[in-house]
Parts: C-alpha cells; structure tokens; sequence
C-alpha cells in the first residue's frame, strides 16, 4: 500500500474500528437530518450510515471531547439567521437561526483555517468532494504528488463526505468548510488543512446551507500546528 494511502487509512481506522459508537444504517433522512433542541441522542446522531452509494462509519465518542459534539445553543454571535459565523480560537462553527439560537458544531482548524478572516459566500459545494494536494505537499511528498490532478471522492479522501467553498465576489478565498477522516482532530489545530467537521456533522450543515450563505470568519491568534495532519 503506498505511504499516503496507509497513512488515509490509518487515519480512517478508527472510524471502520469505533465499537463504542452504533454501527446501525439509517435512512438518509432520519440519520442526517431532523436533530435539535436539547433532547440529542448522540449514539443516533453519530451512528454509522450510507451516503450517495459510499458508507459513513460511525464516530466513537469516546475520542471526542463532549464540548465539541454537536448541540443547539443560544446564539452568541448577534448574526442575521441563516448566517454561518467560524470561531478558529475556540474550535466551534454556529449555524444561526431565528429565536436566538445556534447550531454549534465542533470543529479541527488547520493552518490555512487560522490564516484568513472576514467575510464571505457560500457559493459552491460539493458531495465526496476530489481533494487536491497543496503545491507545498506536492513537492515534498512523493505520494501526495500522485494526486496532483485530484483523488477521487470516497471514504479514503481526507476532504470527507462534503465540501463548501467561500468566495468574495468571484474571488475563491481558498477557504474550505469539509468533512473528516480523522474523528480525533475534531477541537484540535492541526498543521494544514481548513475547517474540519465530522461527516456526520458537515453532512446536516451541508443540507441546511444554501449557496449564498453569509459566513462570517473571526480573526484568530493560533497559527494551528499542533499535530501534523492530512488537509
């Protein structure tokens, strides 16, 4: 097995492995859709399903902190509903809704995730989303220059399950909101990459964000080089 994809599917291991975590298959609809309000039941939430033909593992939650498992909020960010607002210091993402309340979503934030703020638009995404290599690991890393061109979507693709693009006008900040194949990053900062959710939790904003979402970014004093980690 090459070096970079032993070293994706090590990371994805502990997903395929989590035996403390539900690895039942539910309906697209009940599994990623629906939760809210304070009556979470997290074995449901992050239980293993099926996803446009390719499977999502289920998270064990044993290898998250709490703190960063997926809850409605009272919304501390003053934005109009329907707003995205990233919090890179404090490893959080809020989806604003009406009533003053927030989804809050933990997140891994990567270095690129901590090099930009301001705002921005939703204005692409993308279902198991190619993921291409930065120039910087092309050149340094034999196995990551194979996929110069782009790898394919699927379980092993260090984007996840989803992927949403901000922009400024027409100009692509490079800034990414995606999934994970790395459970434990989730509340870390990591060394490269941008803003991290589980799949689970990437898939239900995903479904809840129109193109044209407001983001907000929130400017952030942490250069993110805590563990060296895939995008």
């Amino acid at each position: 097995m090459p070096d970079l994809s032993r070293r994706l599917f090590v990371l994805g291991a502990p997903l395929l492995l989590a035996s403390c975590a539900s690895s039942r298959r539910l309906s697209a609809d009940a599994f990623f859709d629906g939760w809210g309000g304070s009556d979470y039941n997290y074995r449901a939430i992050y239980a293993g399903g099926e996803d446009n033909g390719y499977p999502v593992p289920a998270i064990d939650l044993g290898q998250i902190d709490p703190a960063f498992y997926r809850r409605e909020v009272s919304d501390p960010t003053g934005e109009a509903p329907g707003t995205i607002v990233i919090d890179p210091n404090n490893h959080y993402l809020y989806h604003v809704h009406e009533g003053g309340l927030a989804t809050r979503y933990g997140v891994g934030v990567g270095r690129e995730g901590f090099g930009w703020h301001g705002n921005a638009t939703v204005k692409r995404k993308s279902v198991w989303p190619t993921w291409t290599p930065p120039s910087d690991m092309v050149k340094r890393d034999s196995e990551a220059a194979k996929y110069a061109d782009g790898m394919p979507g699927g379980p092993g693709n260090p984007l996840g399950a989803r992927a949403m693009y901000l922009f400024q006008g027409n100009r692509d900040t490079l800034y990414r909101l995606h999934g994970t194949i790395d459970p434990t990053s989730i509340g870390k900062s990591m060394s490269s990459g941008c803003i991290r959710l589980l799949n689970q939790d990437i898939i239900h904003l995903y479904n809840n964000t129109p193109v044209g979402t407001h983001v907000v970014v929130l400017p952030s004093n942490d250069p993110g080089d805590e563990v060296d980690a895939a995008m």
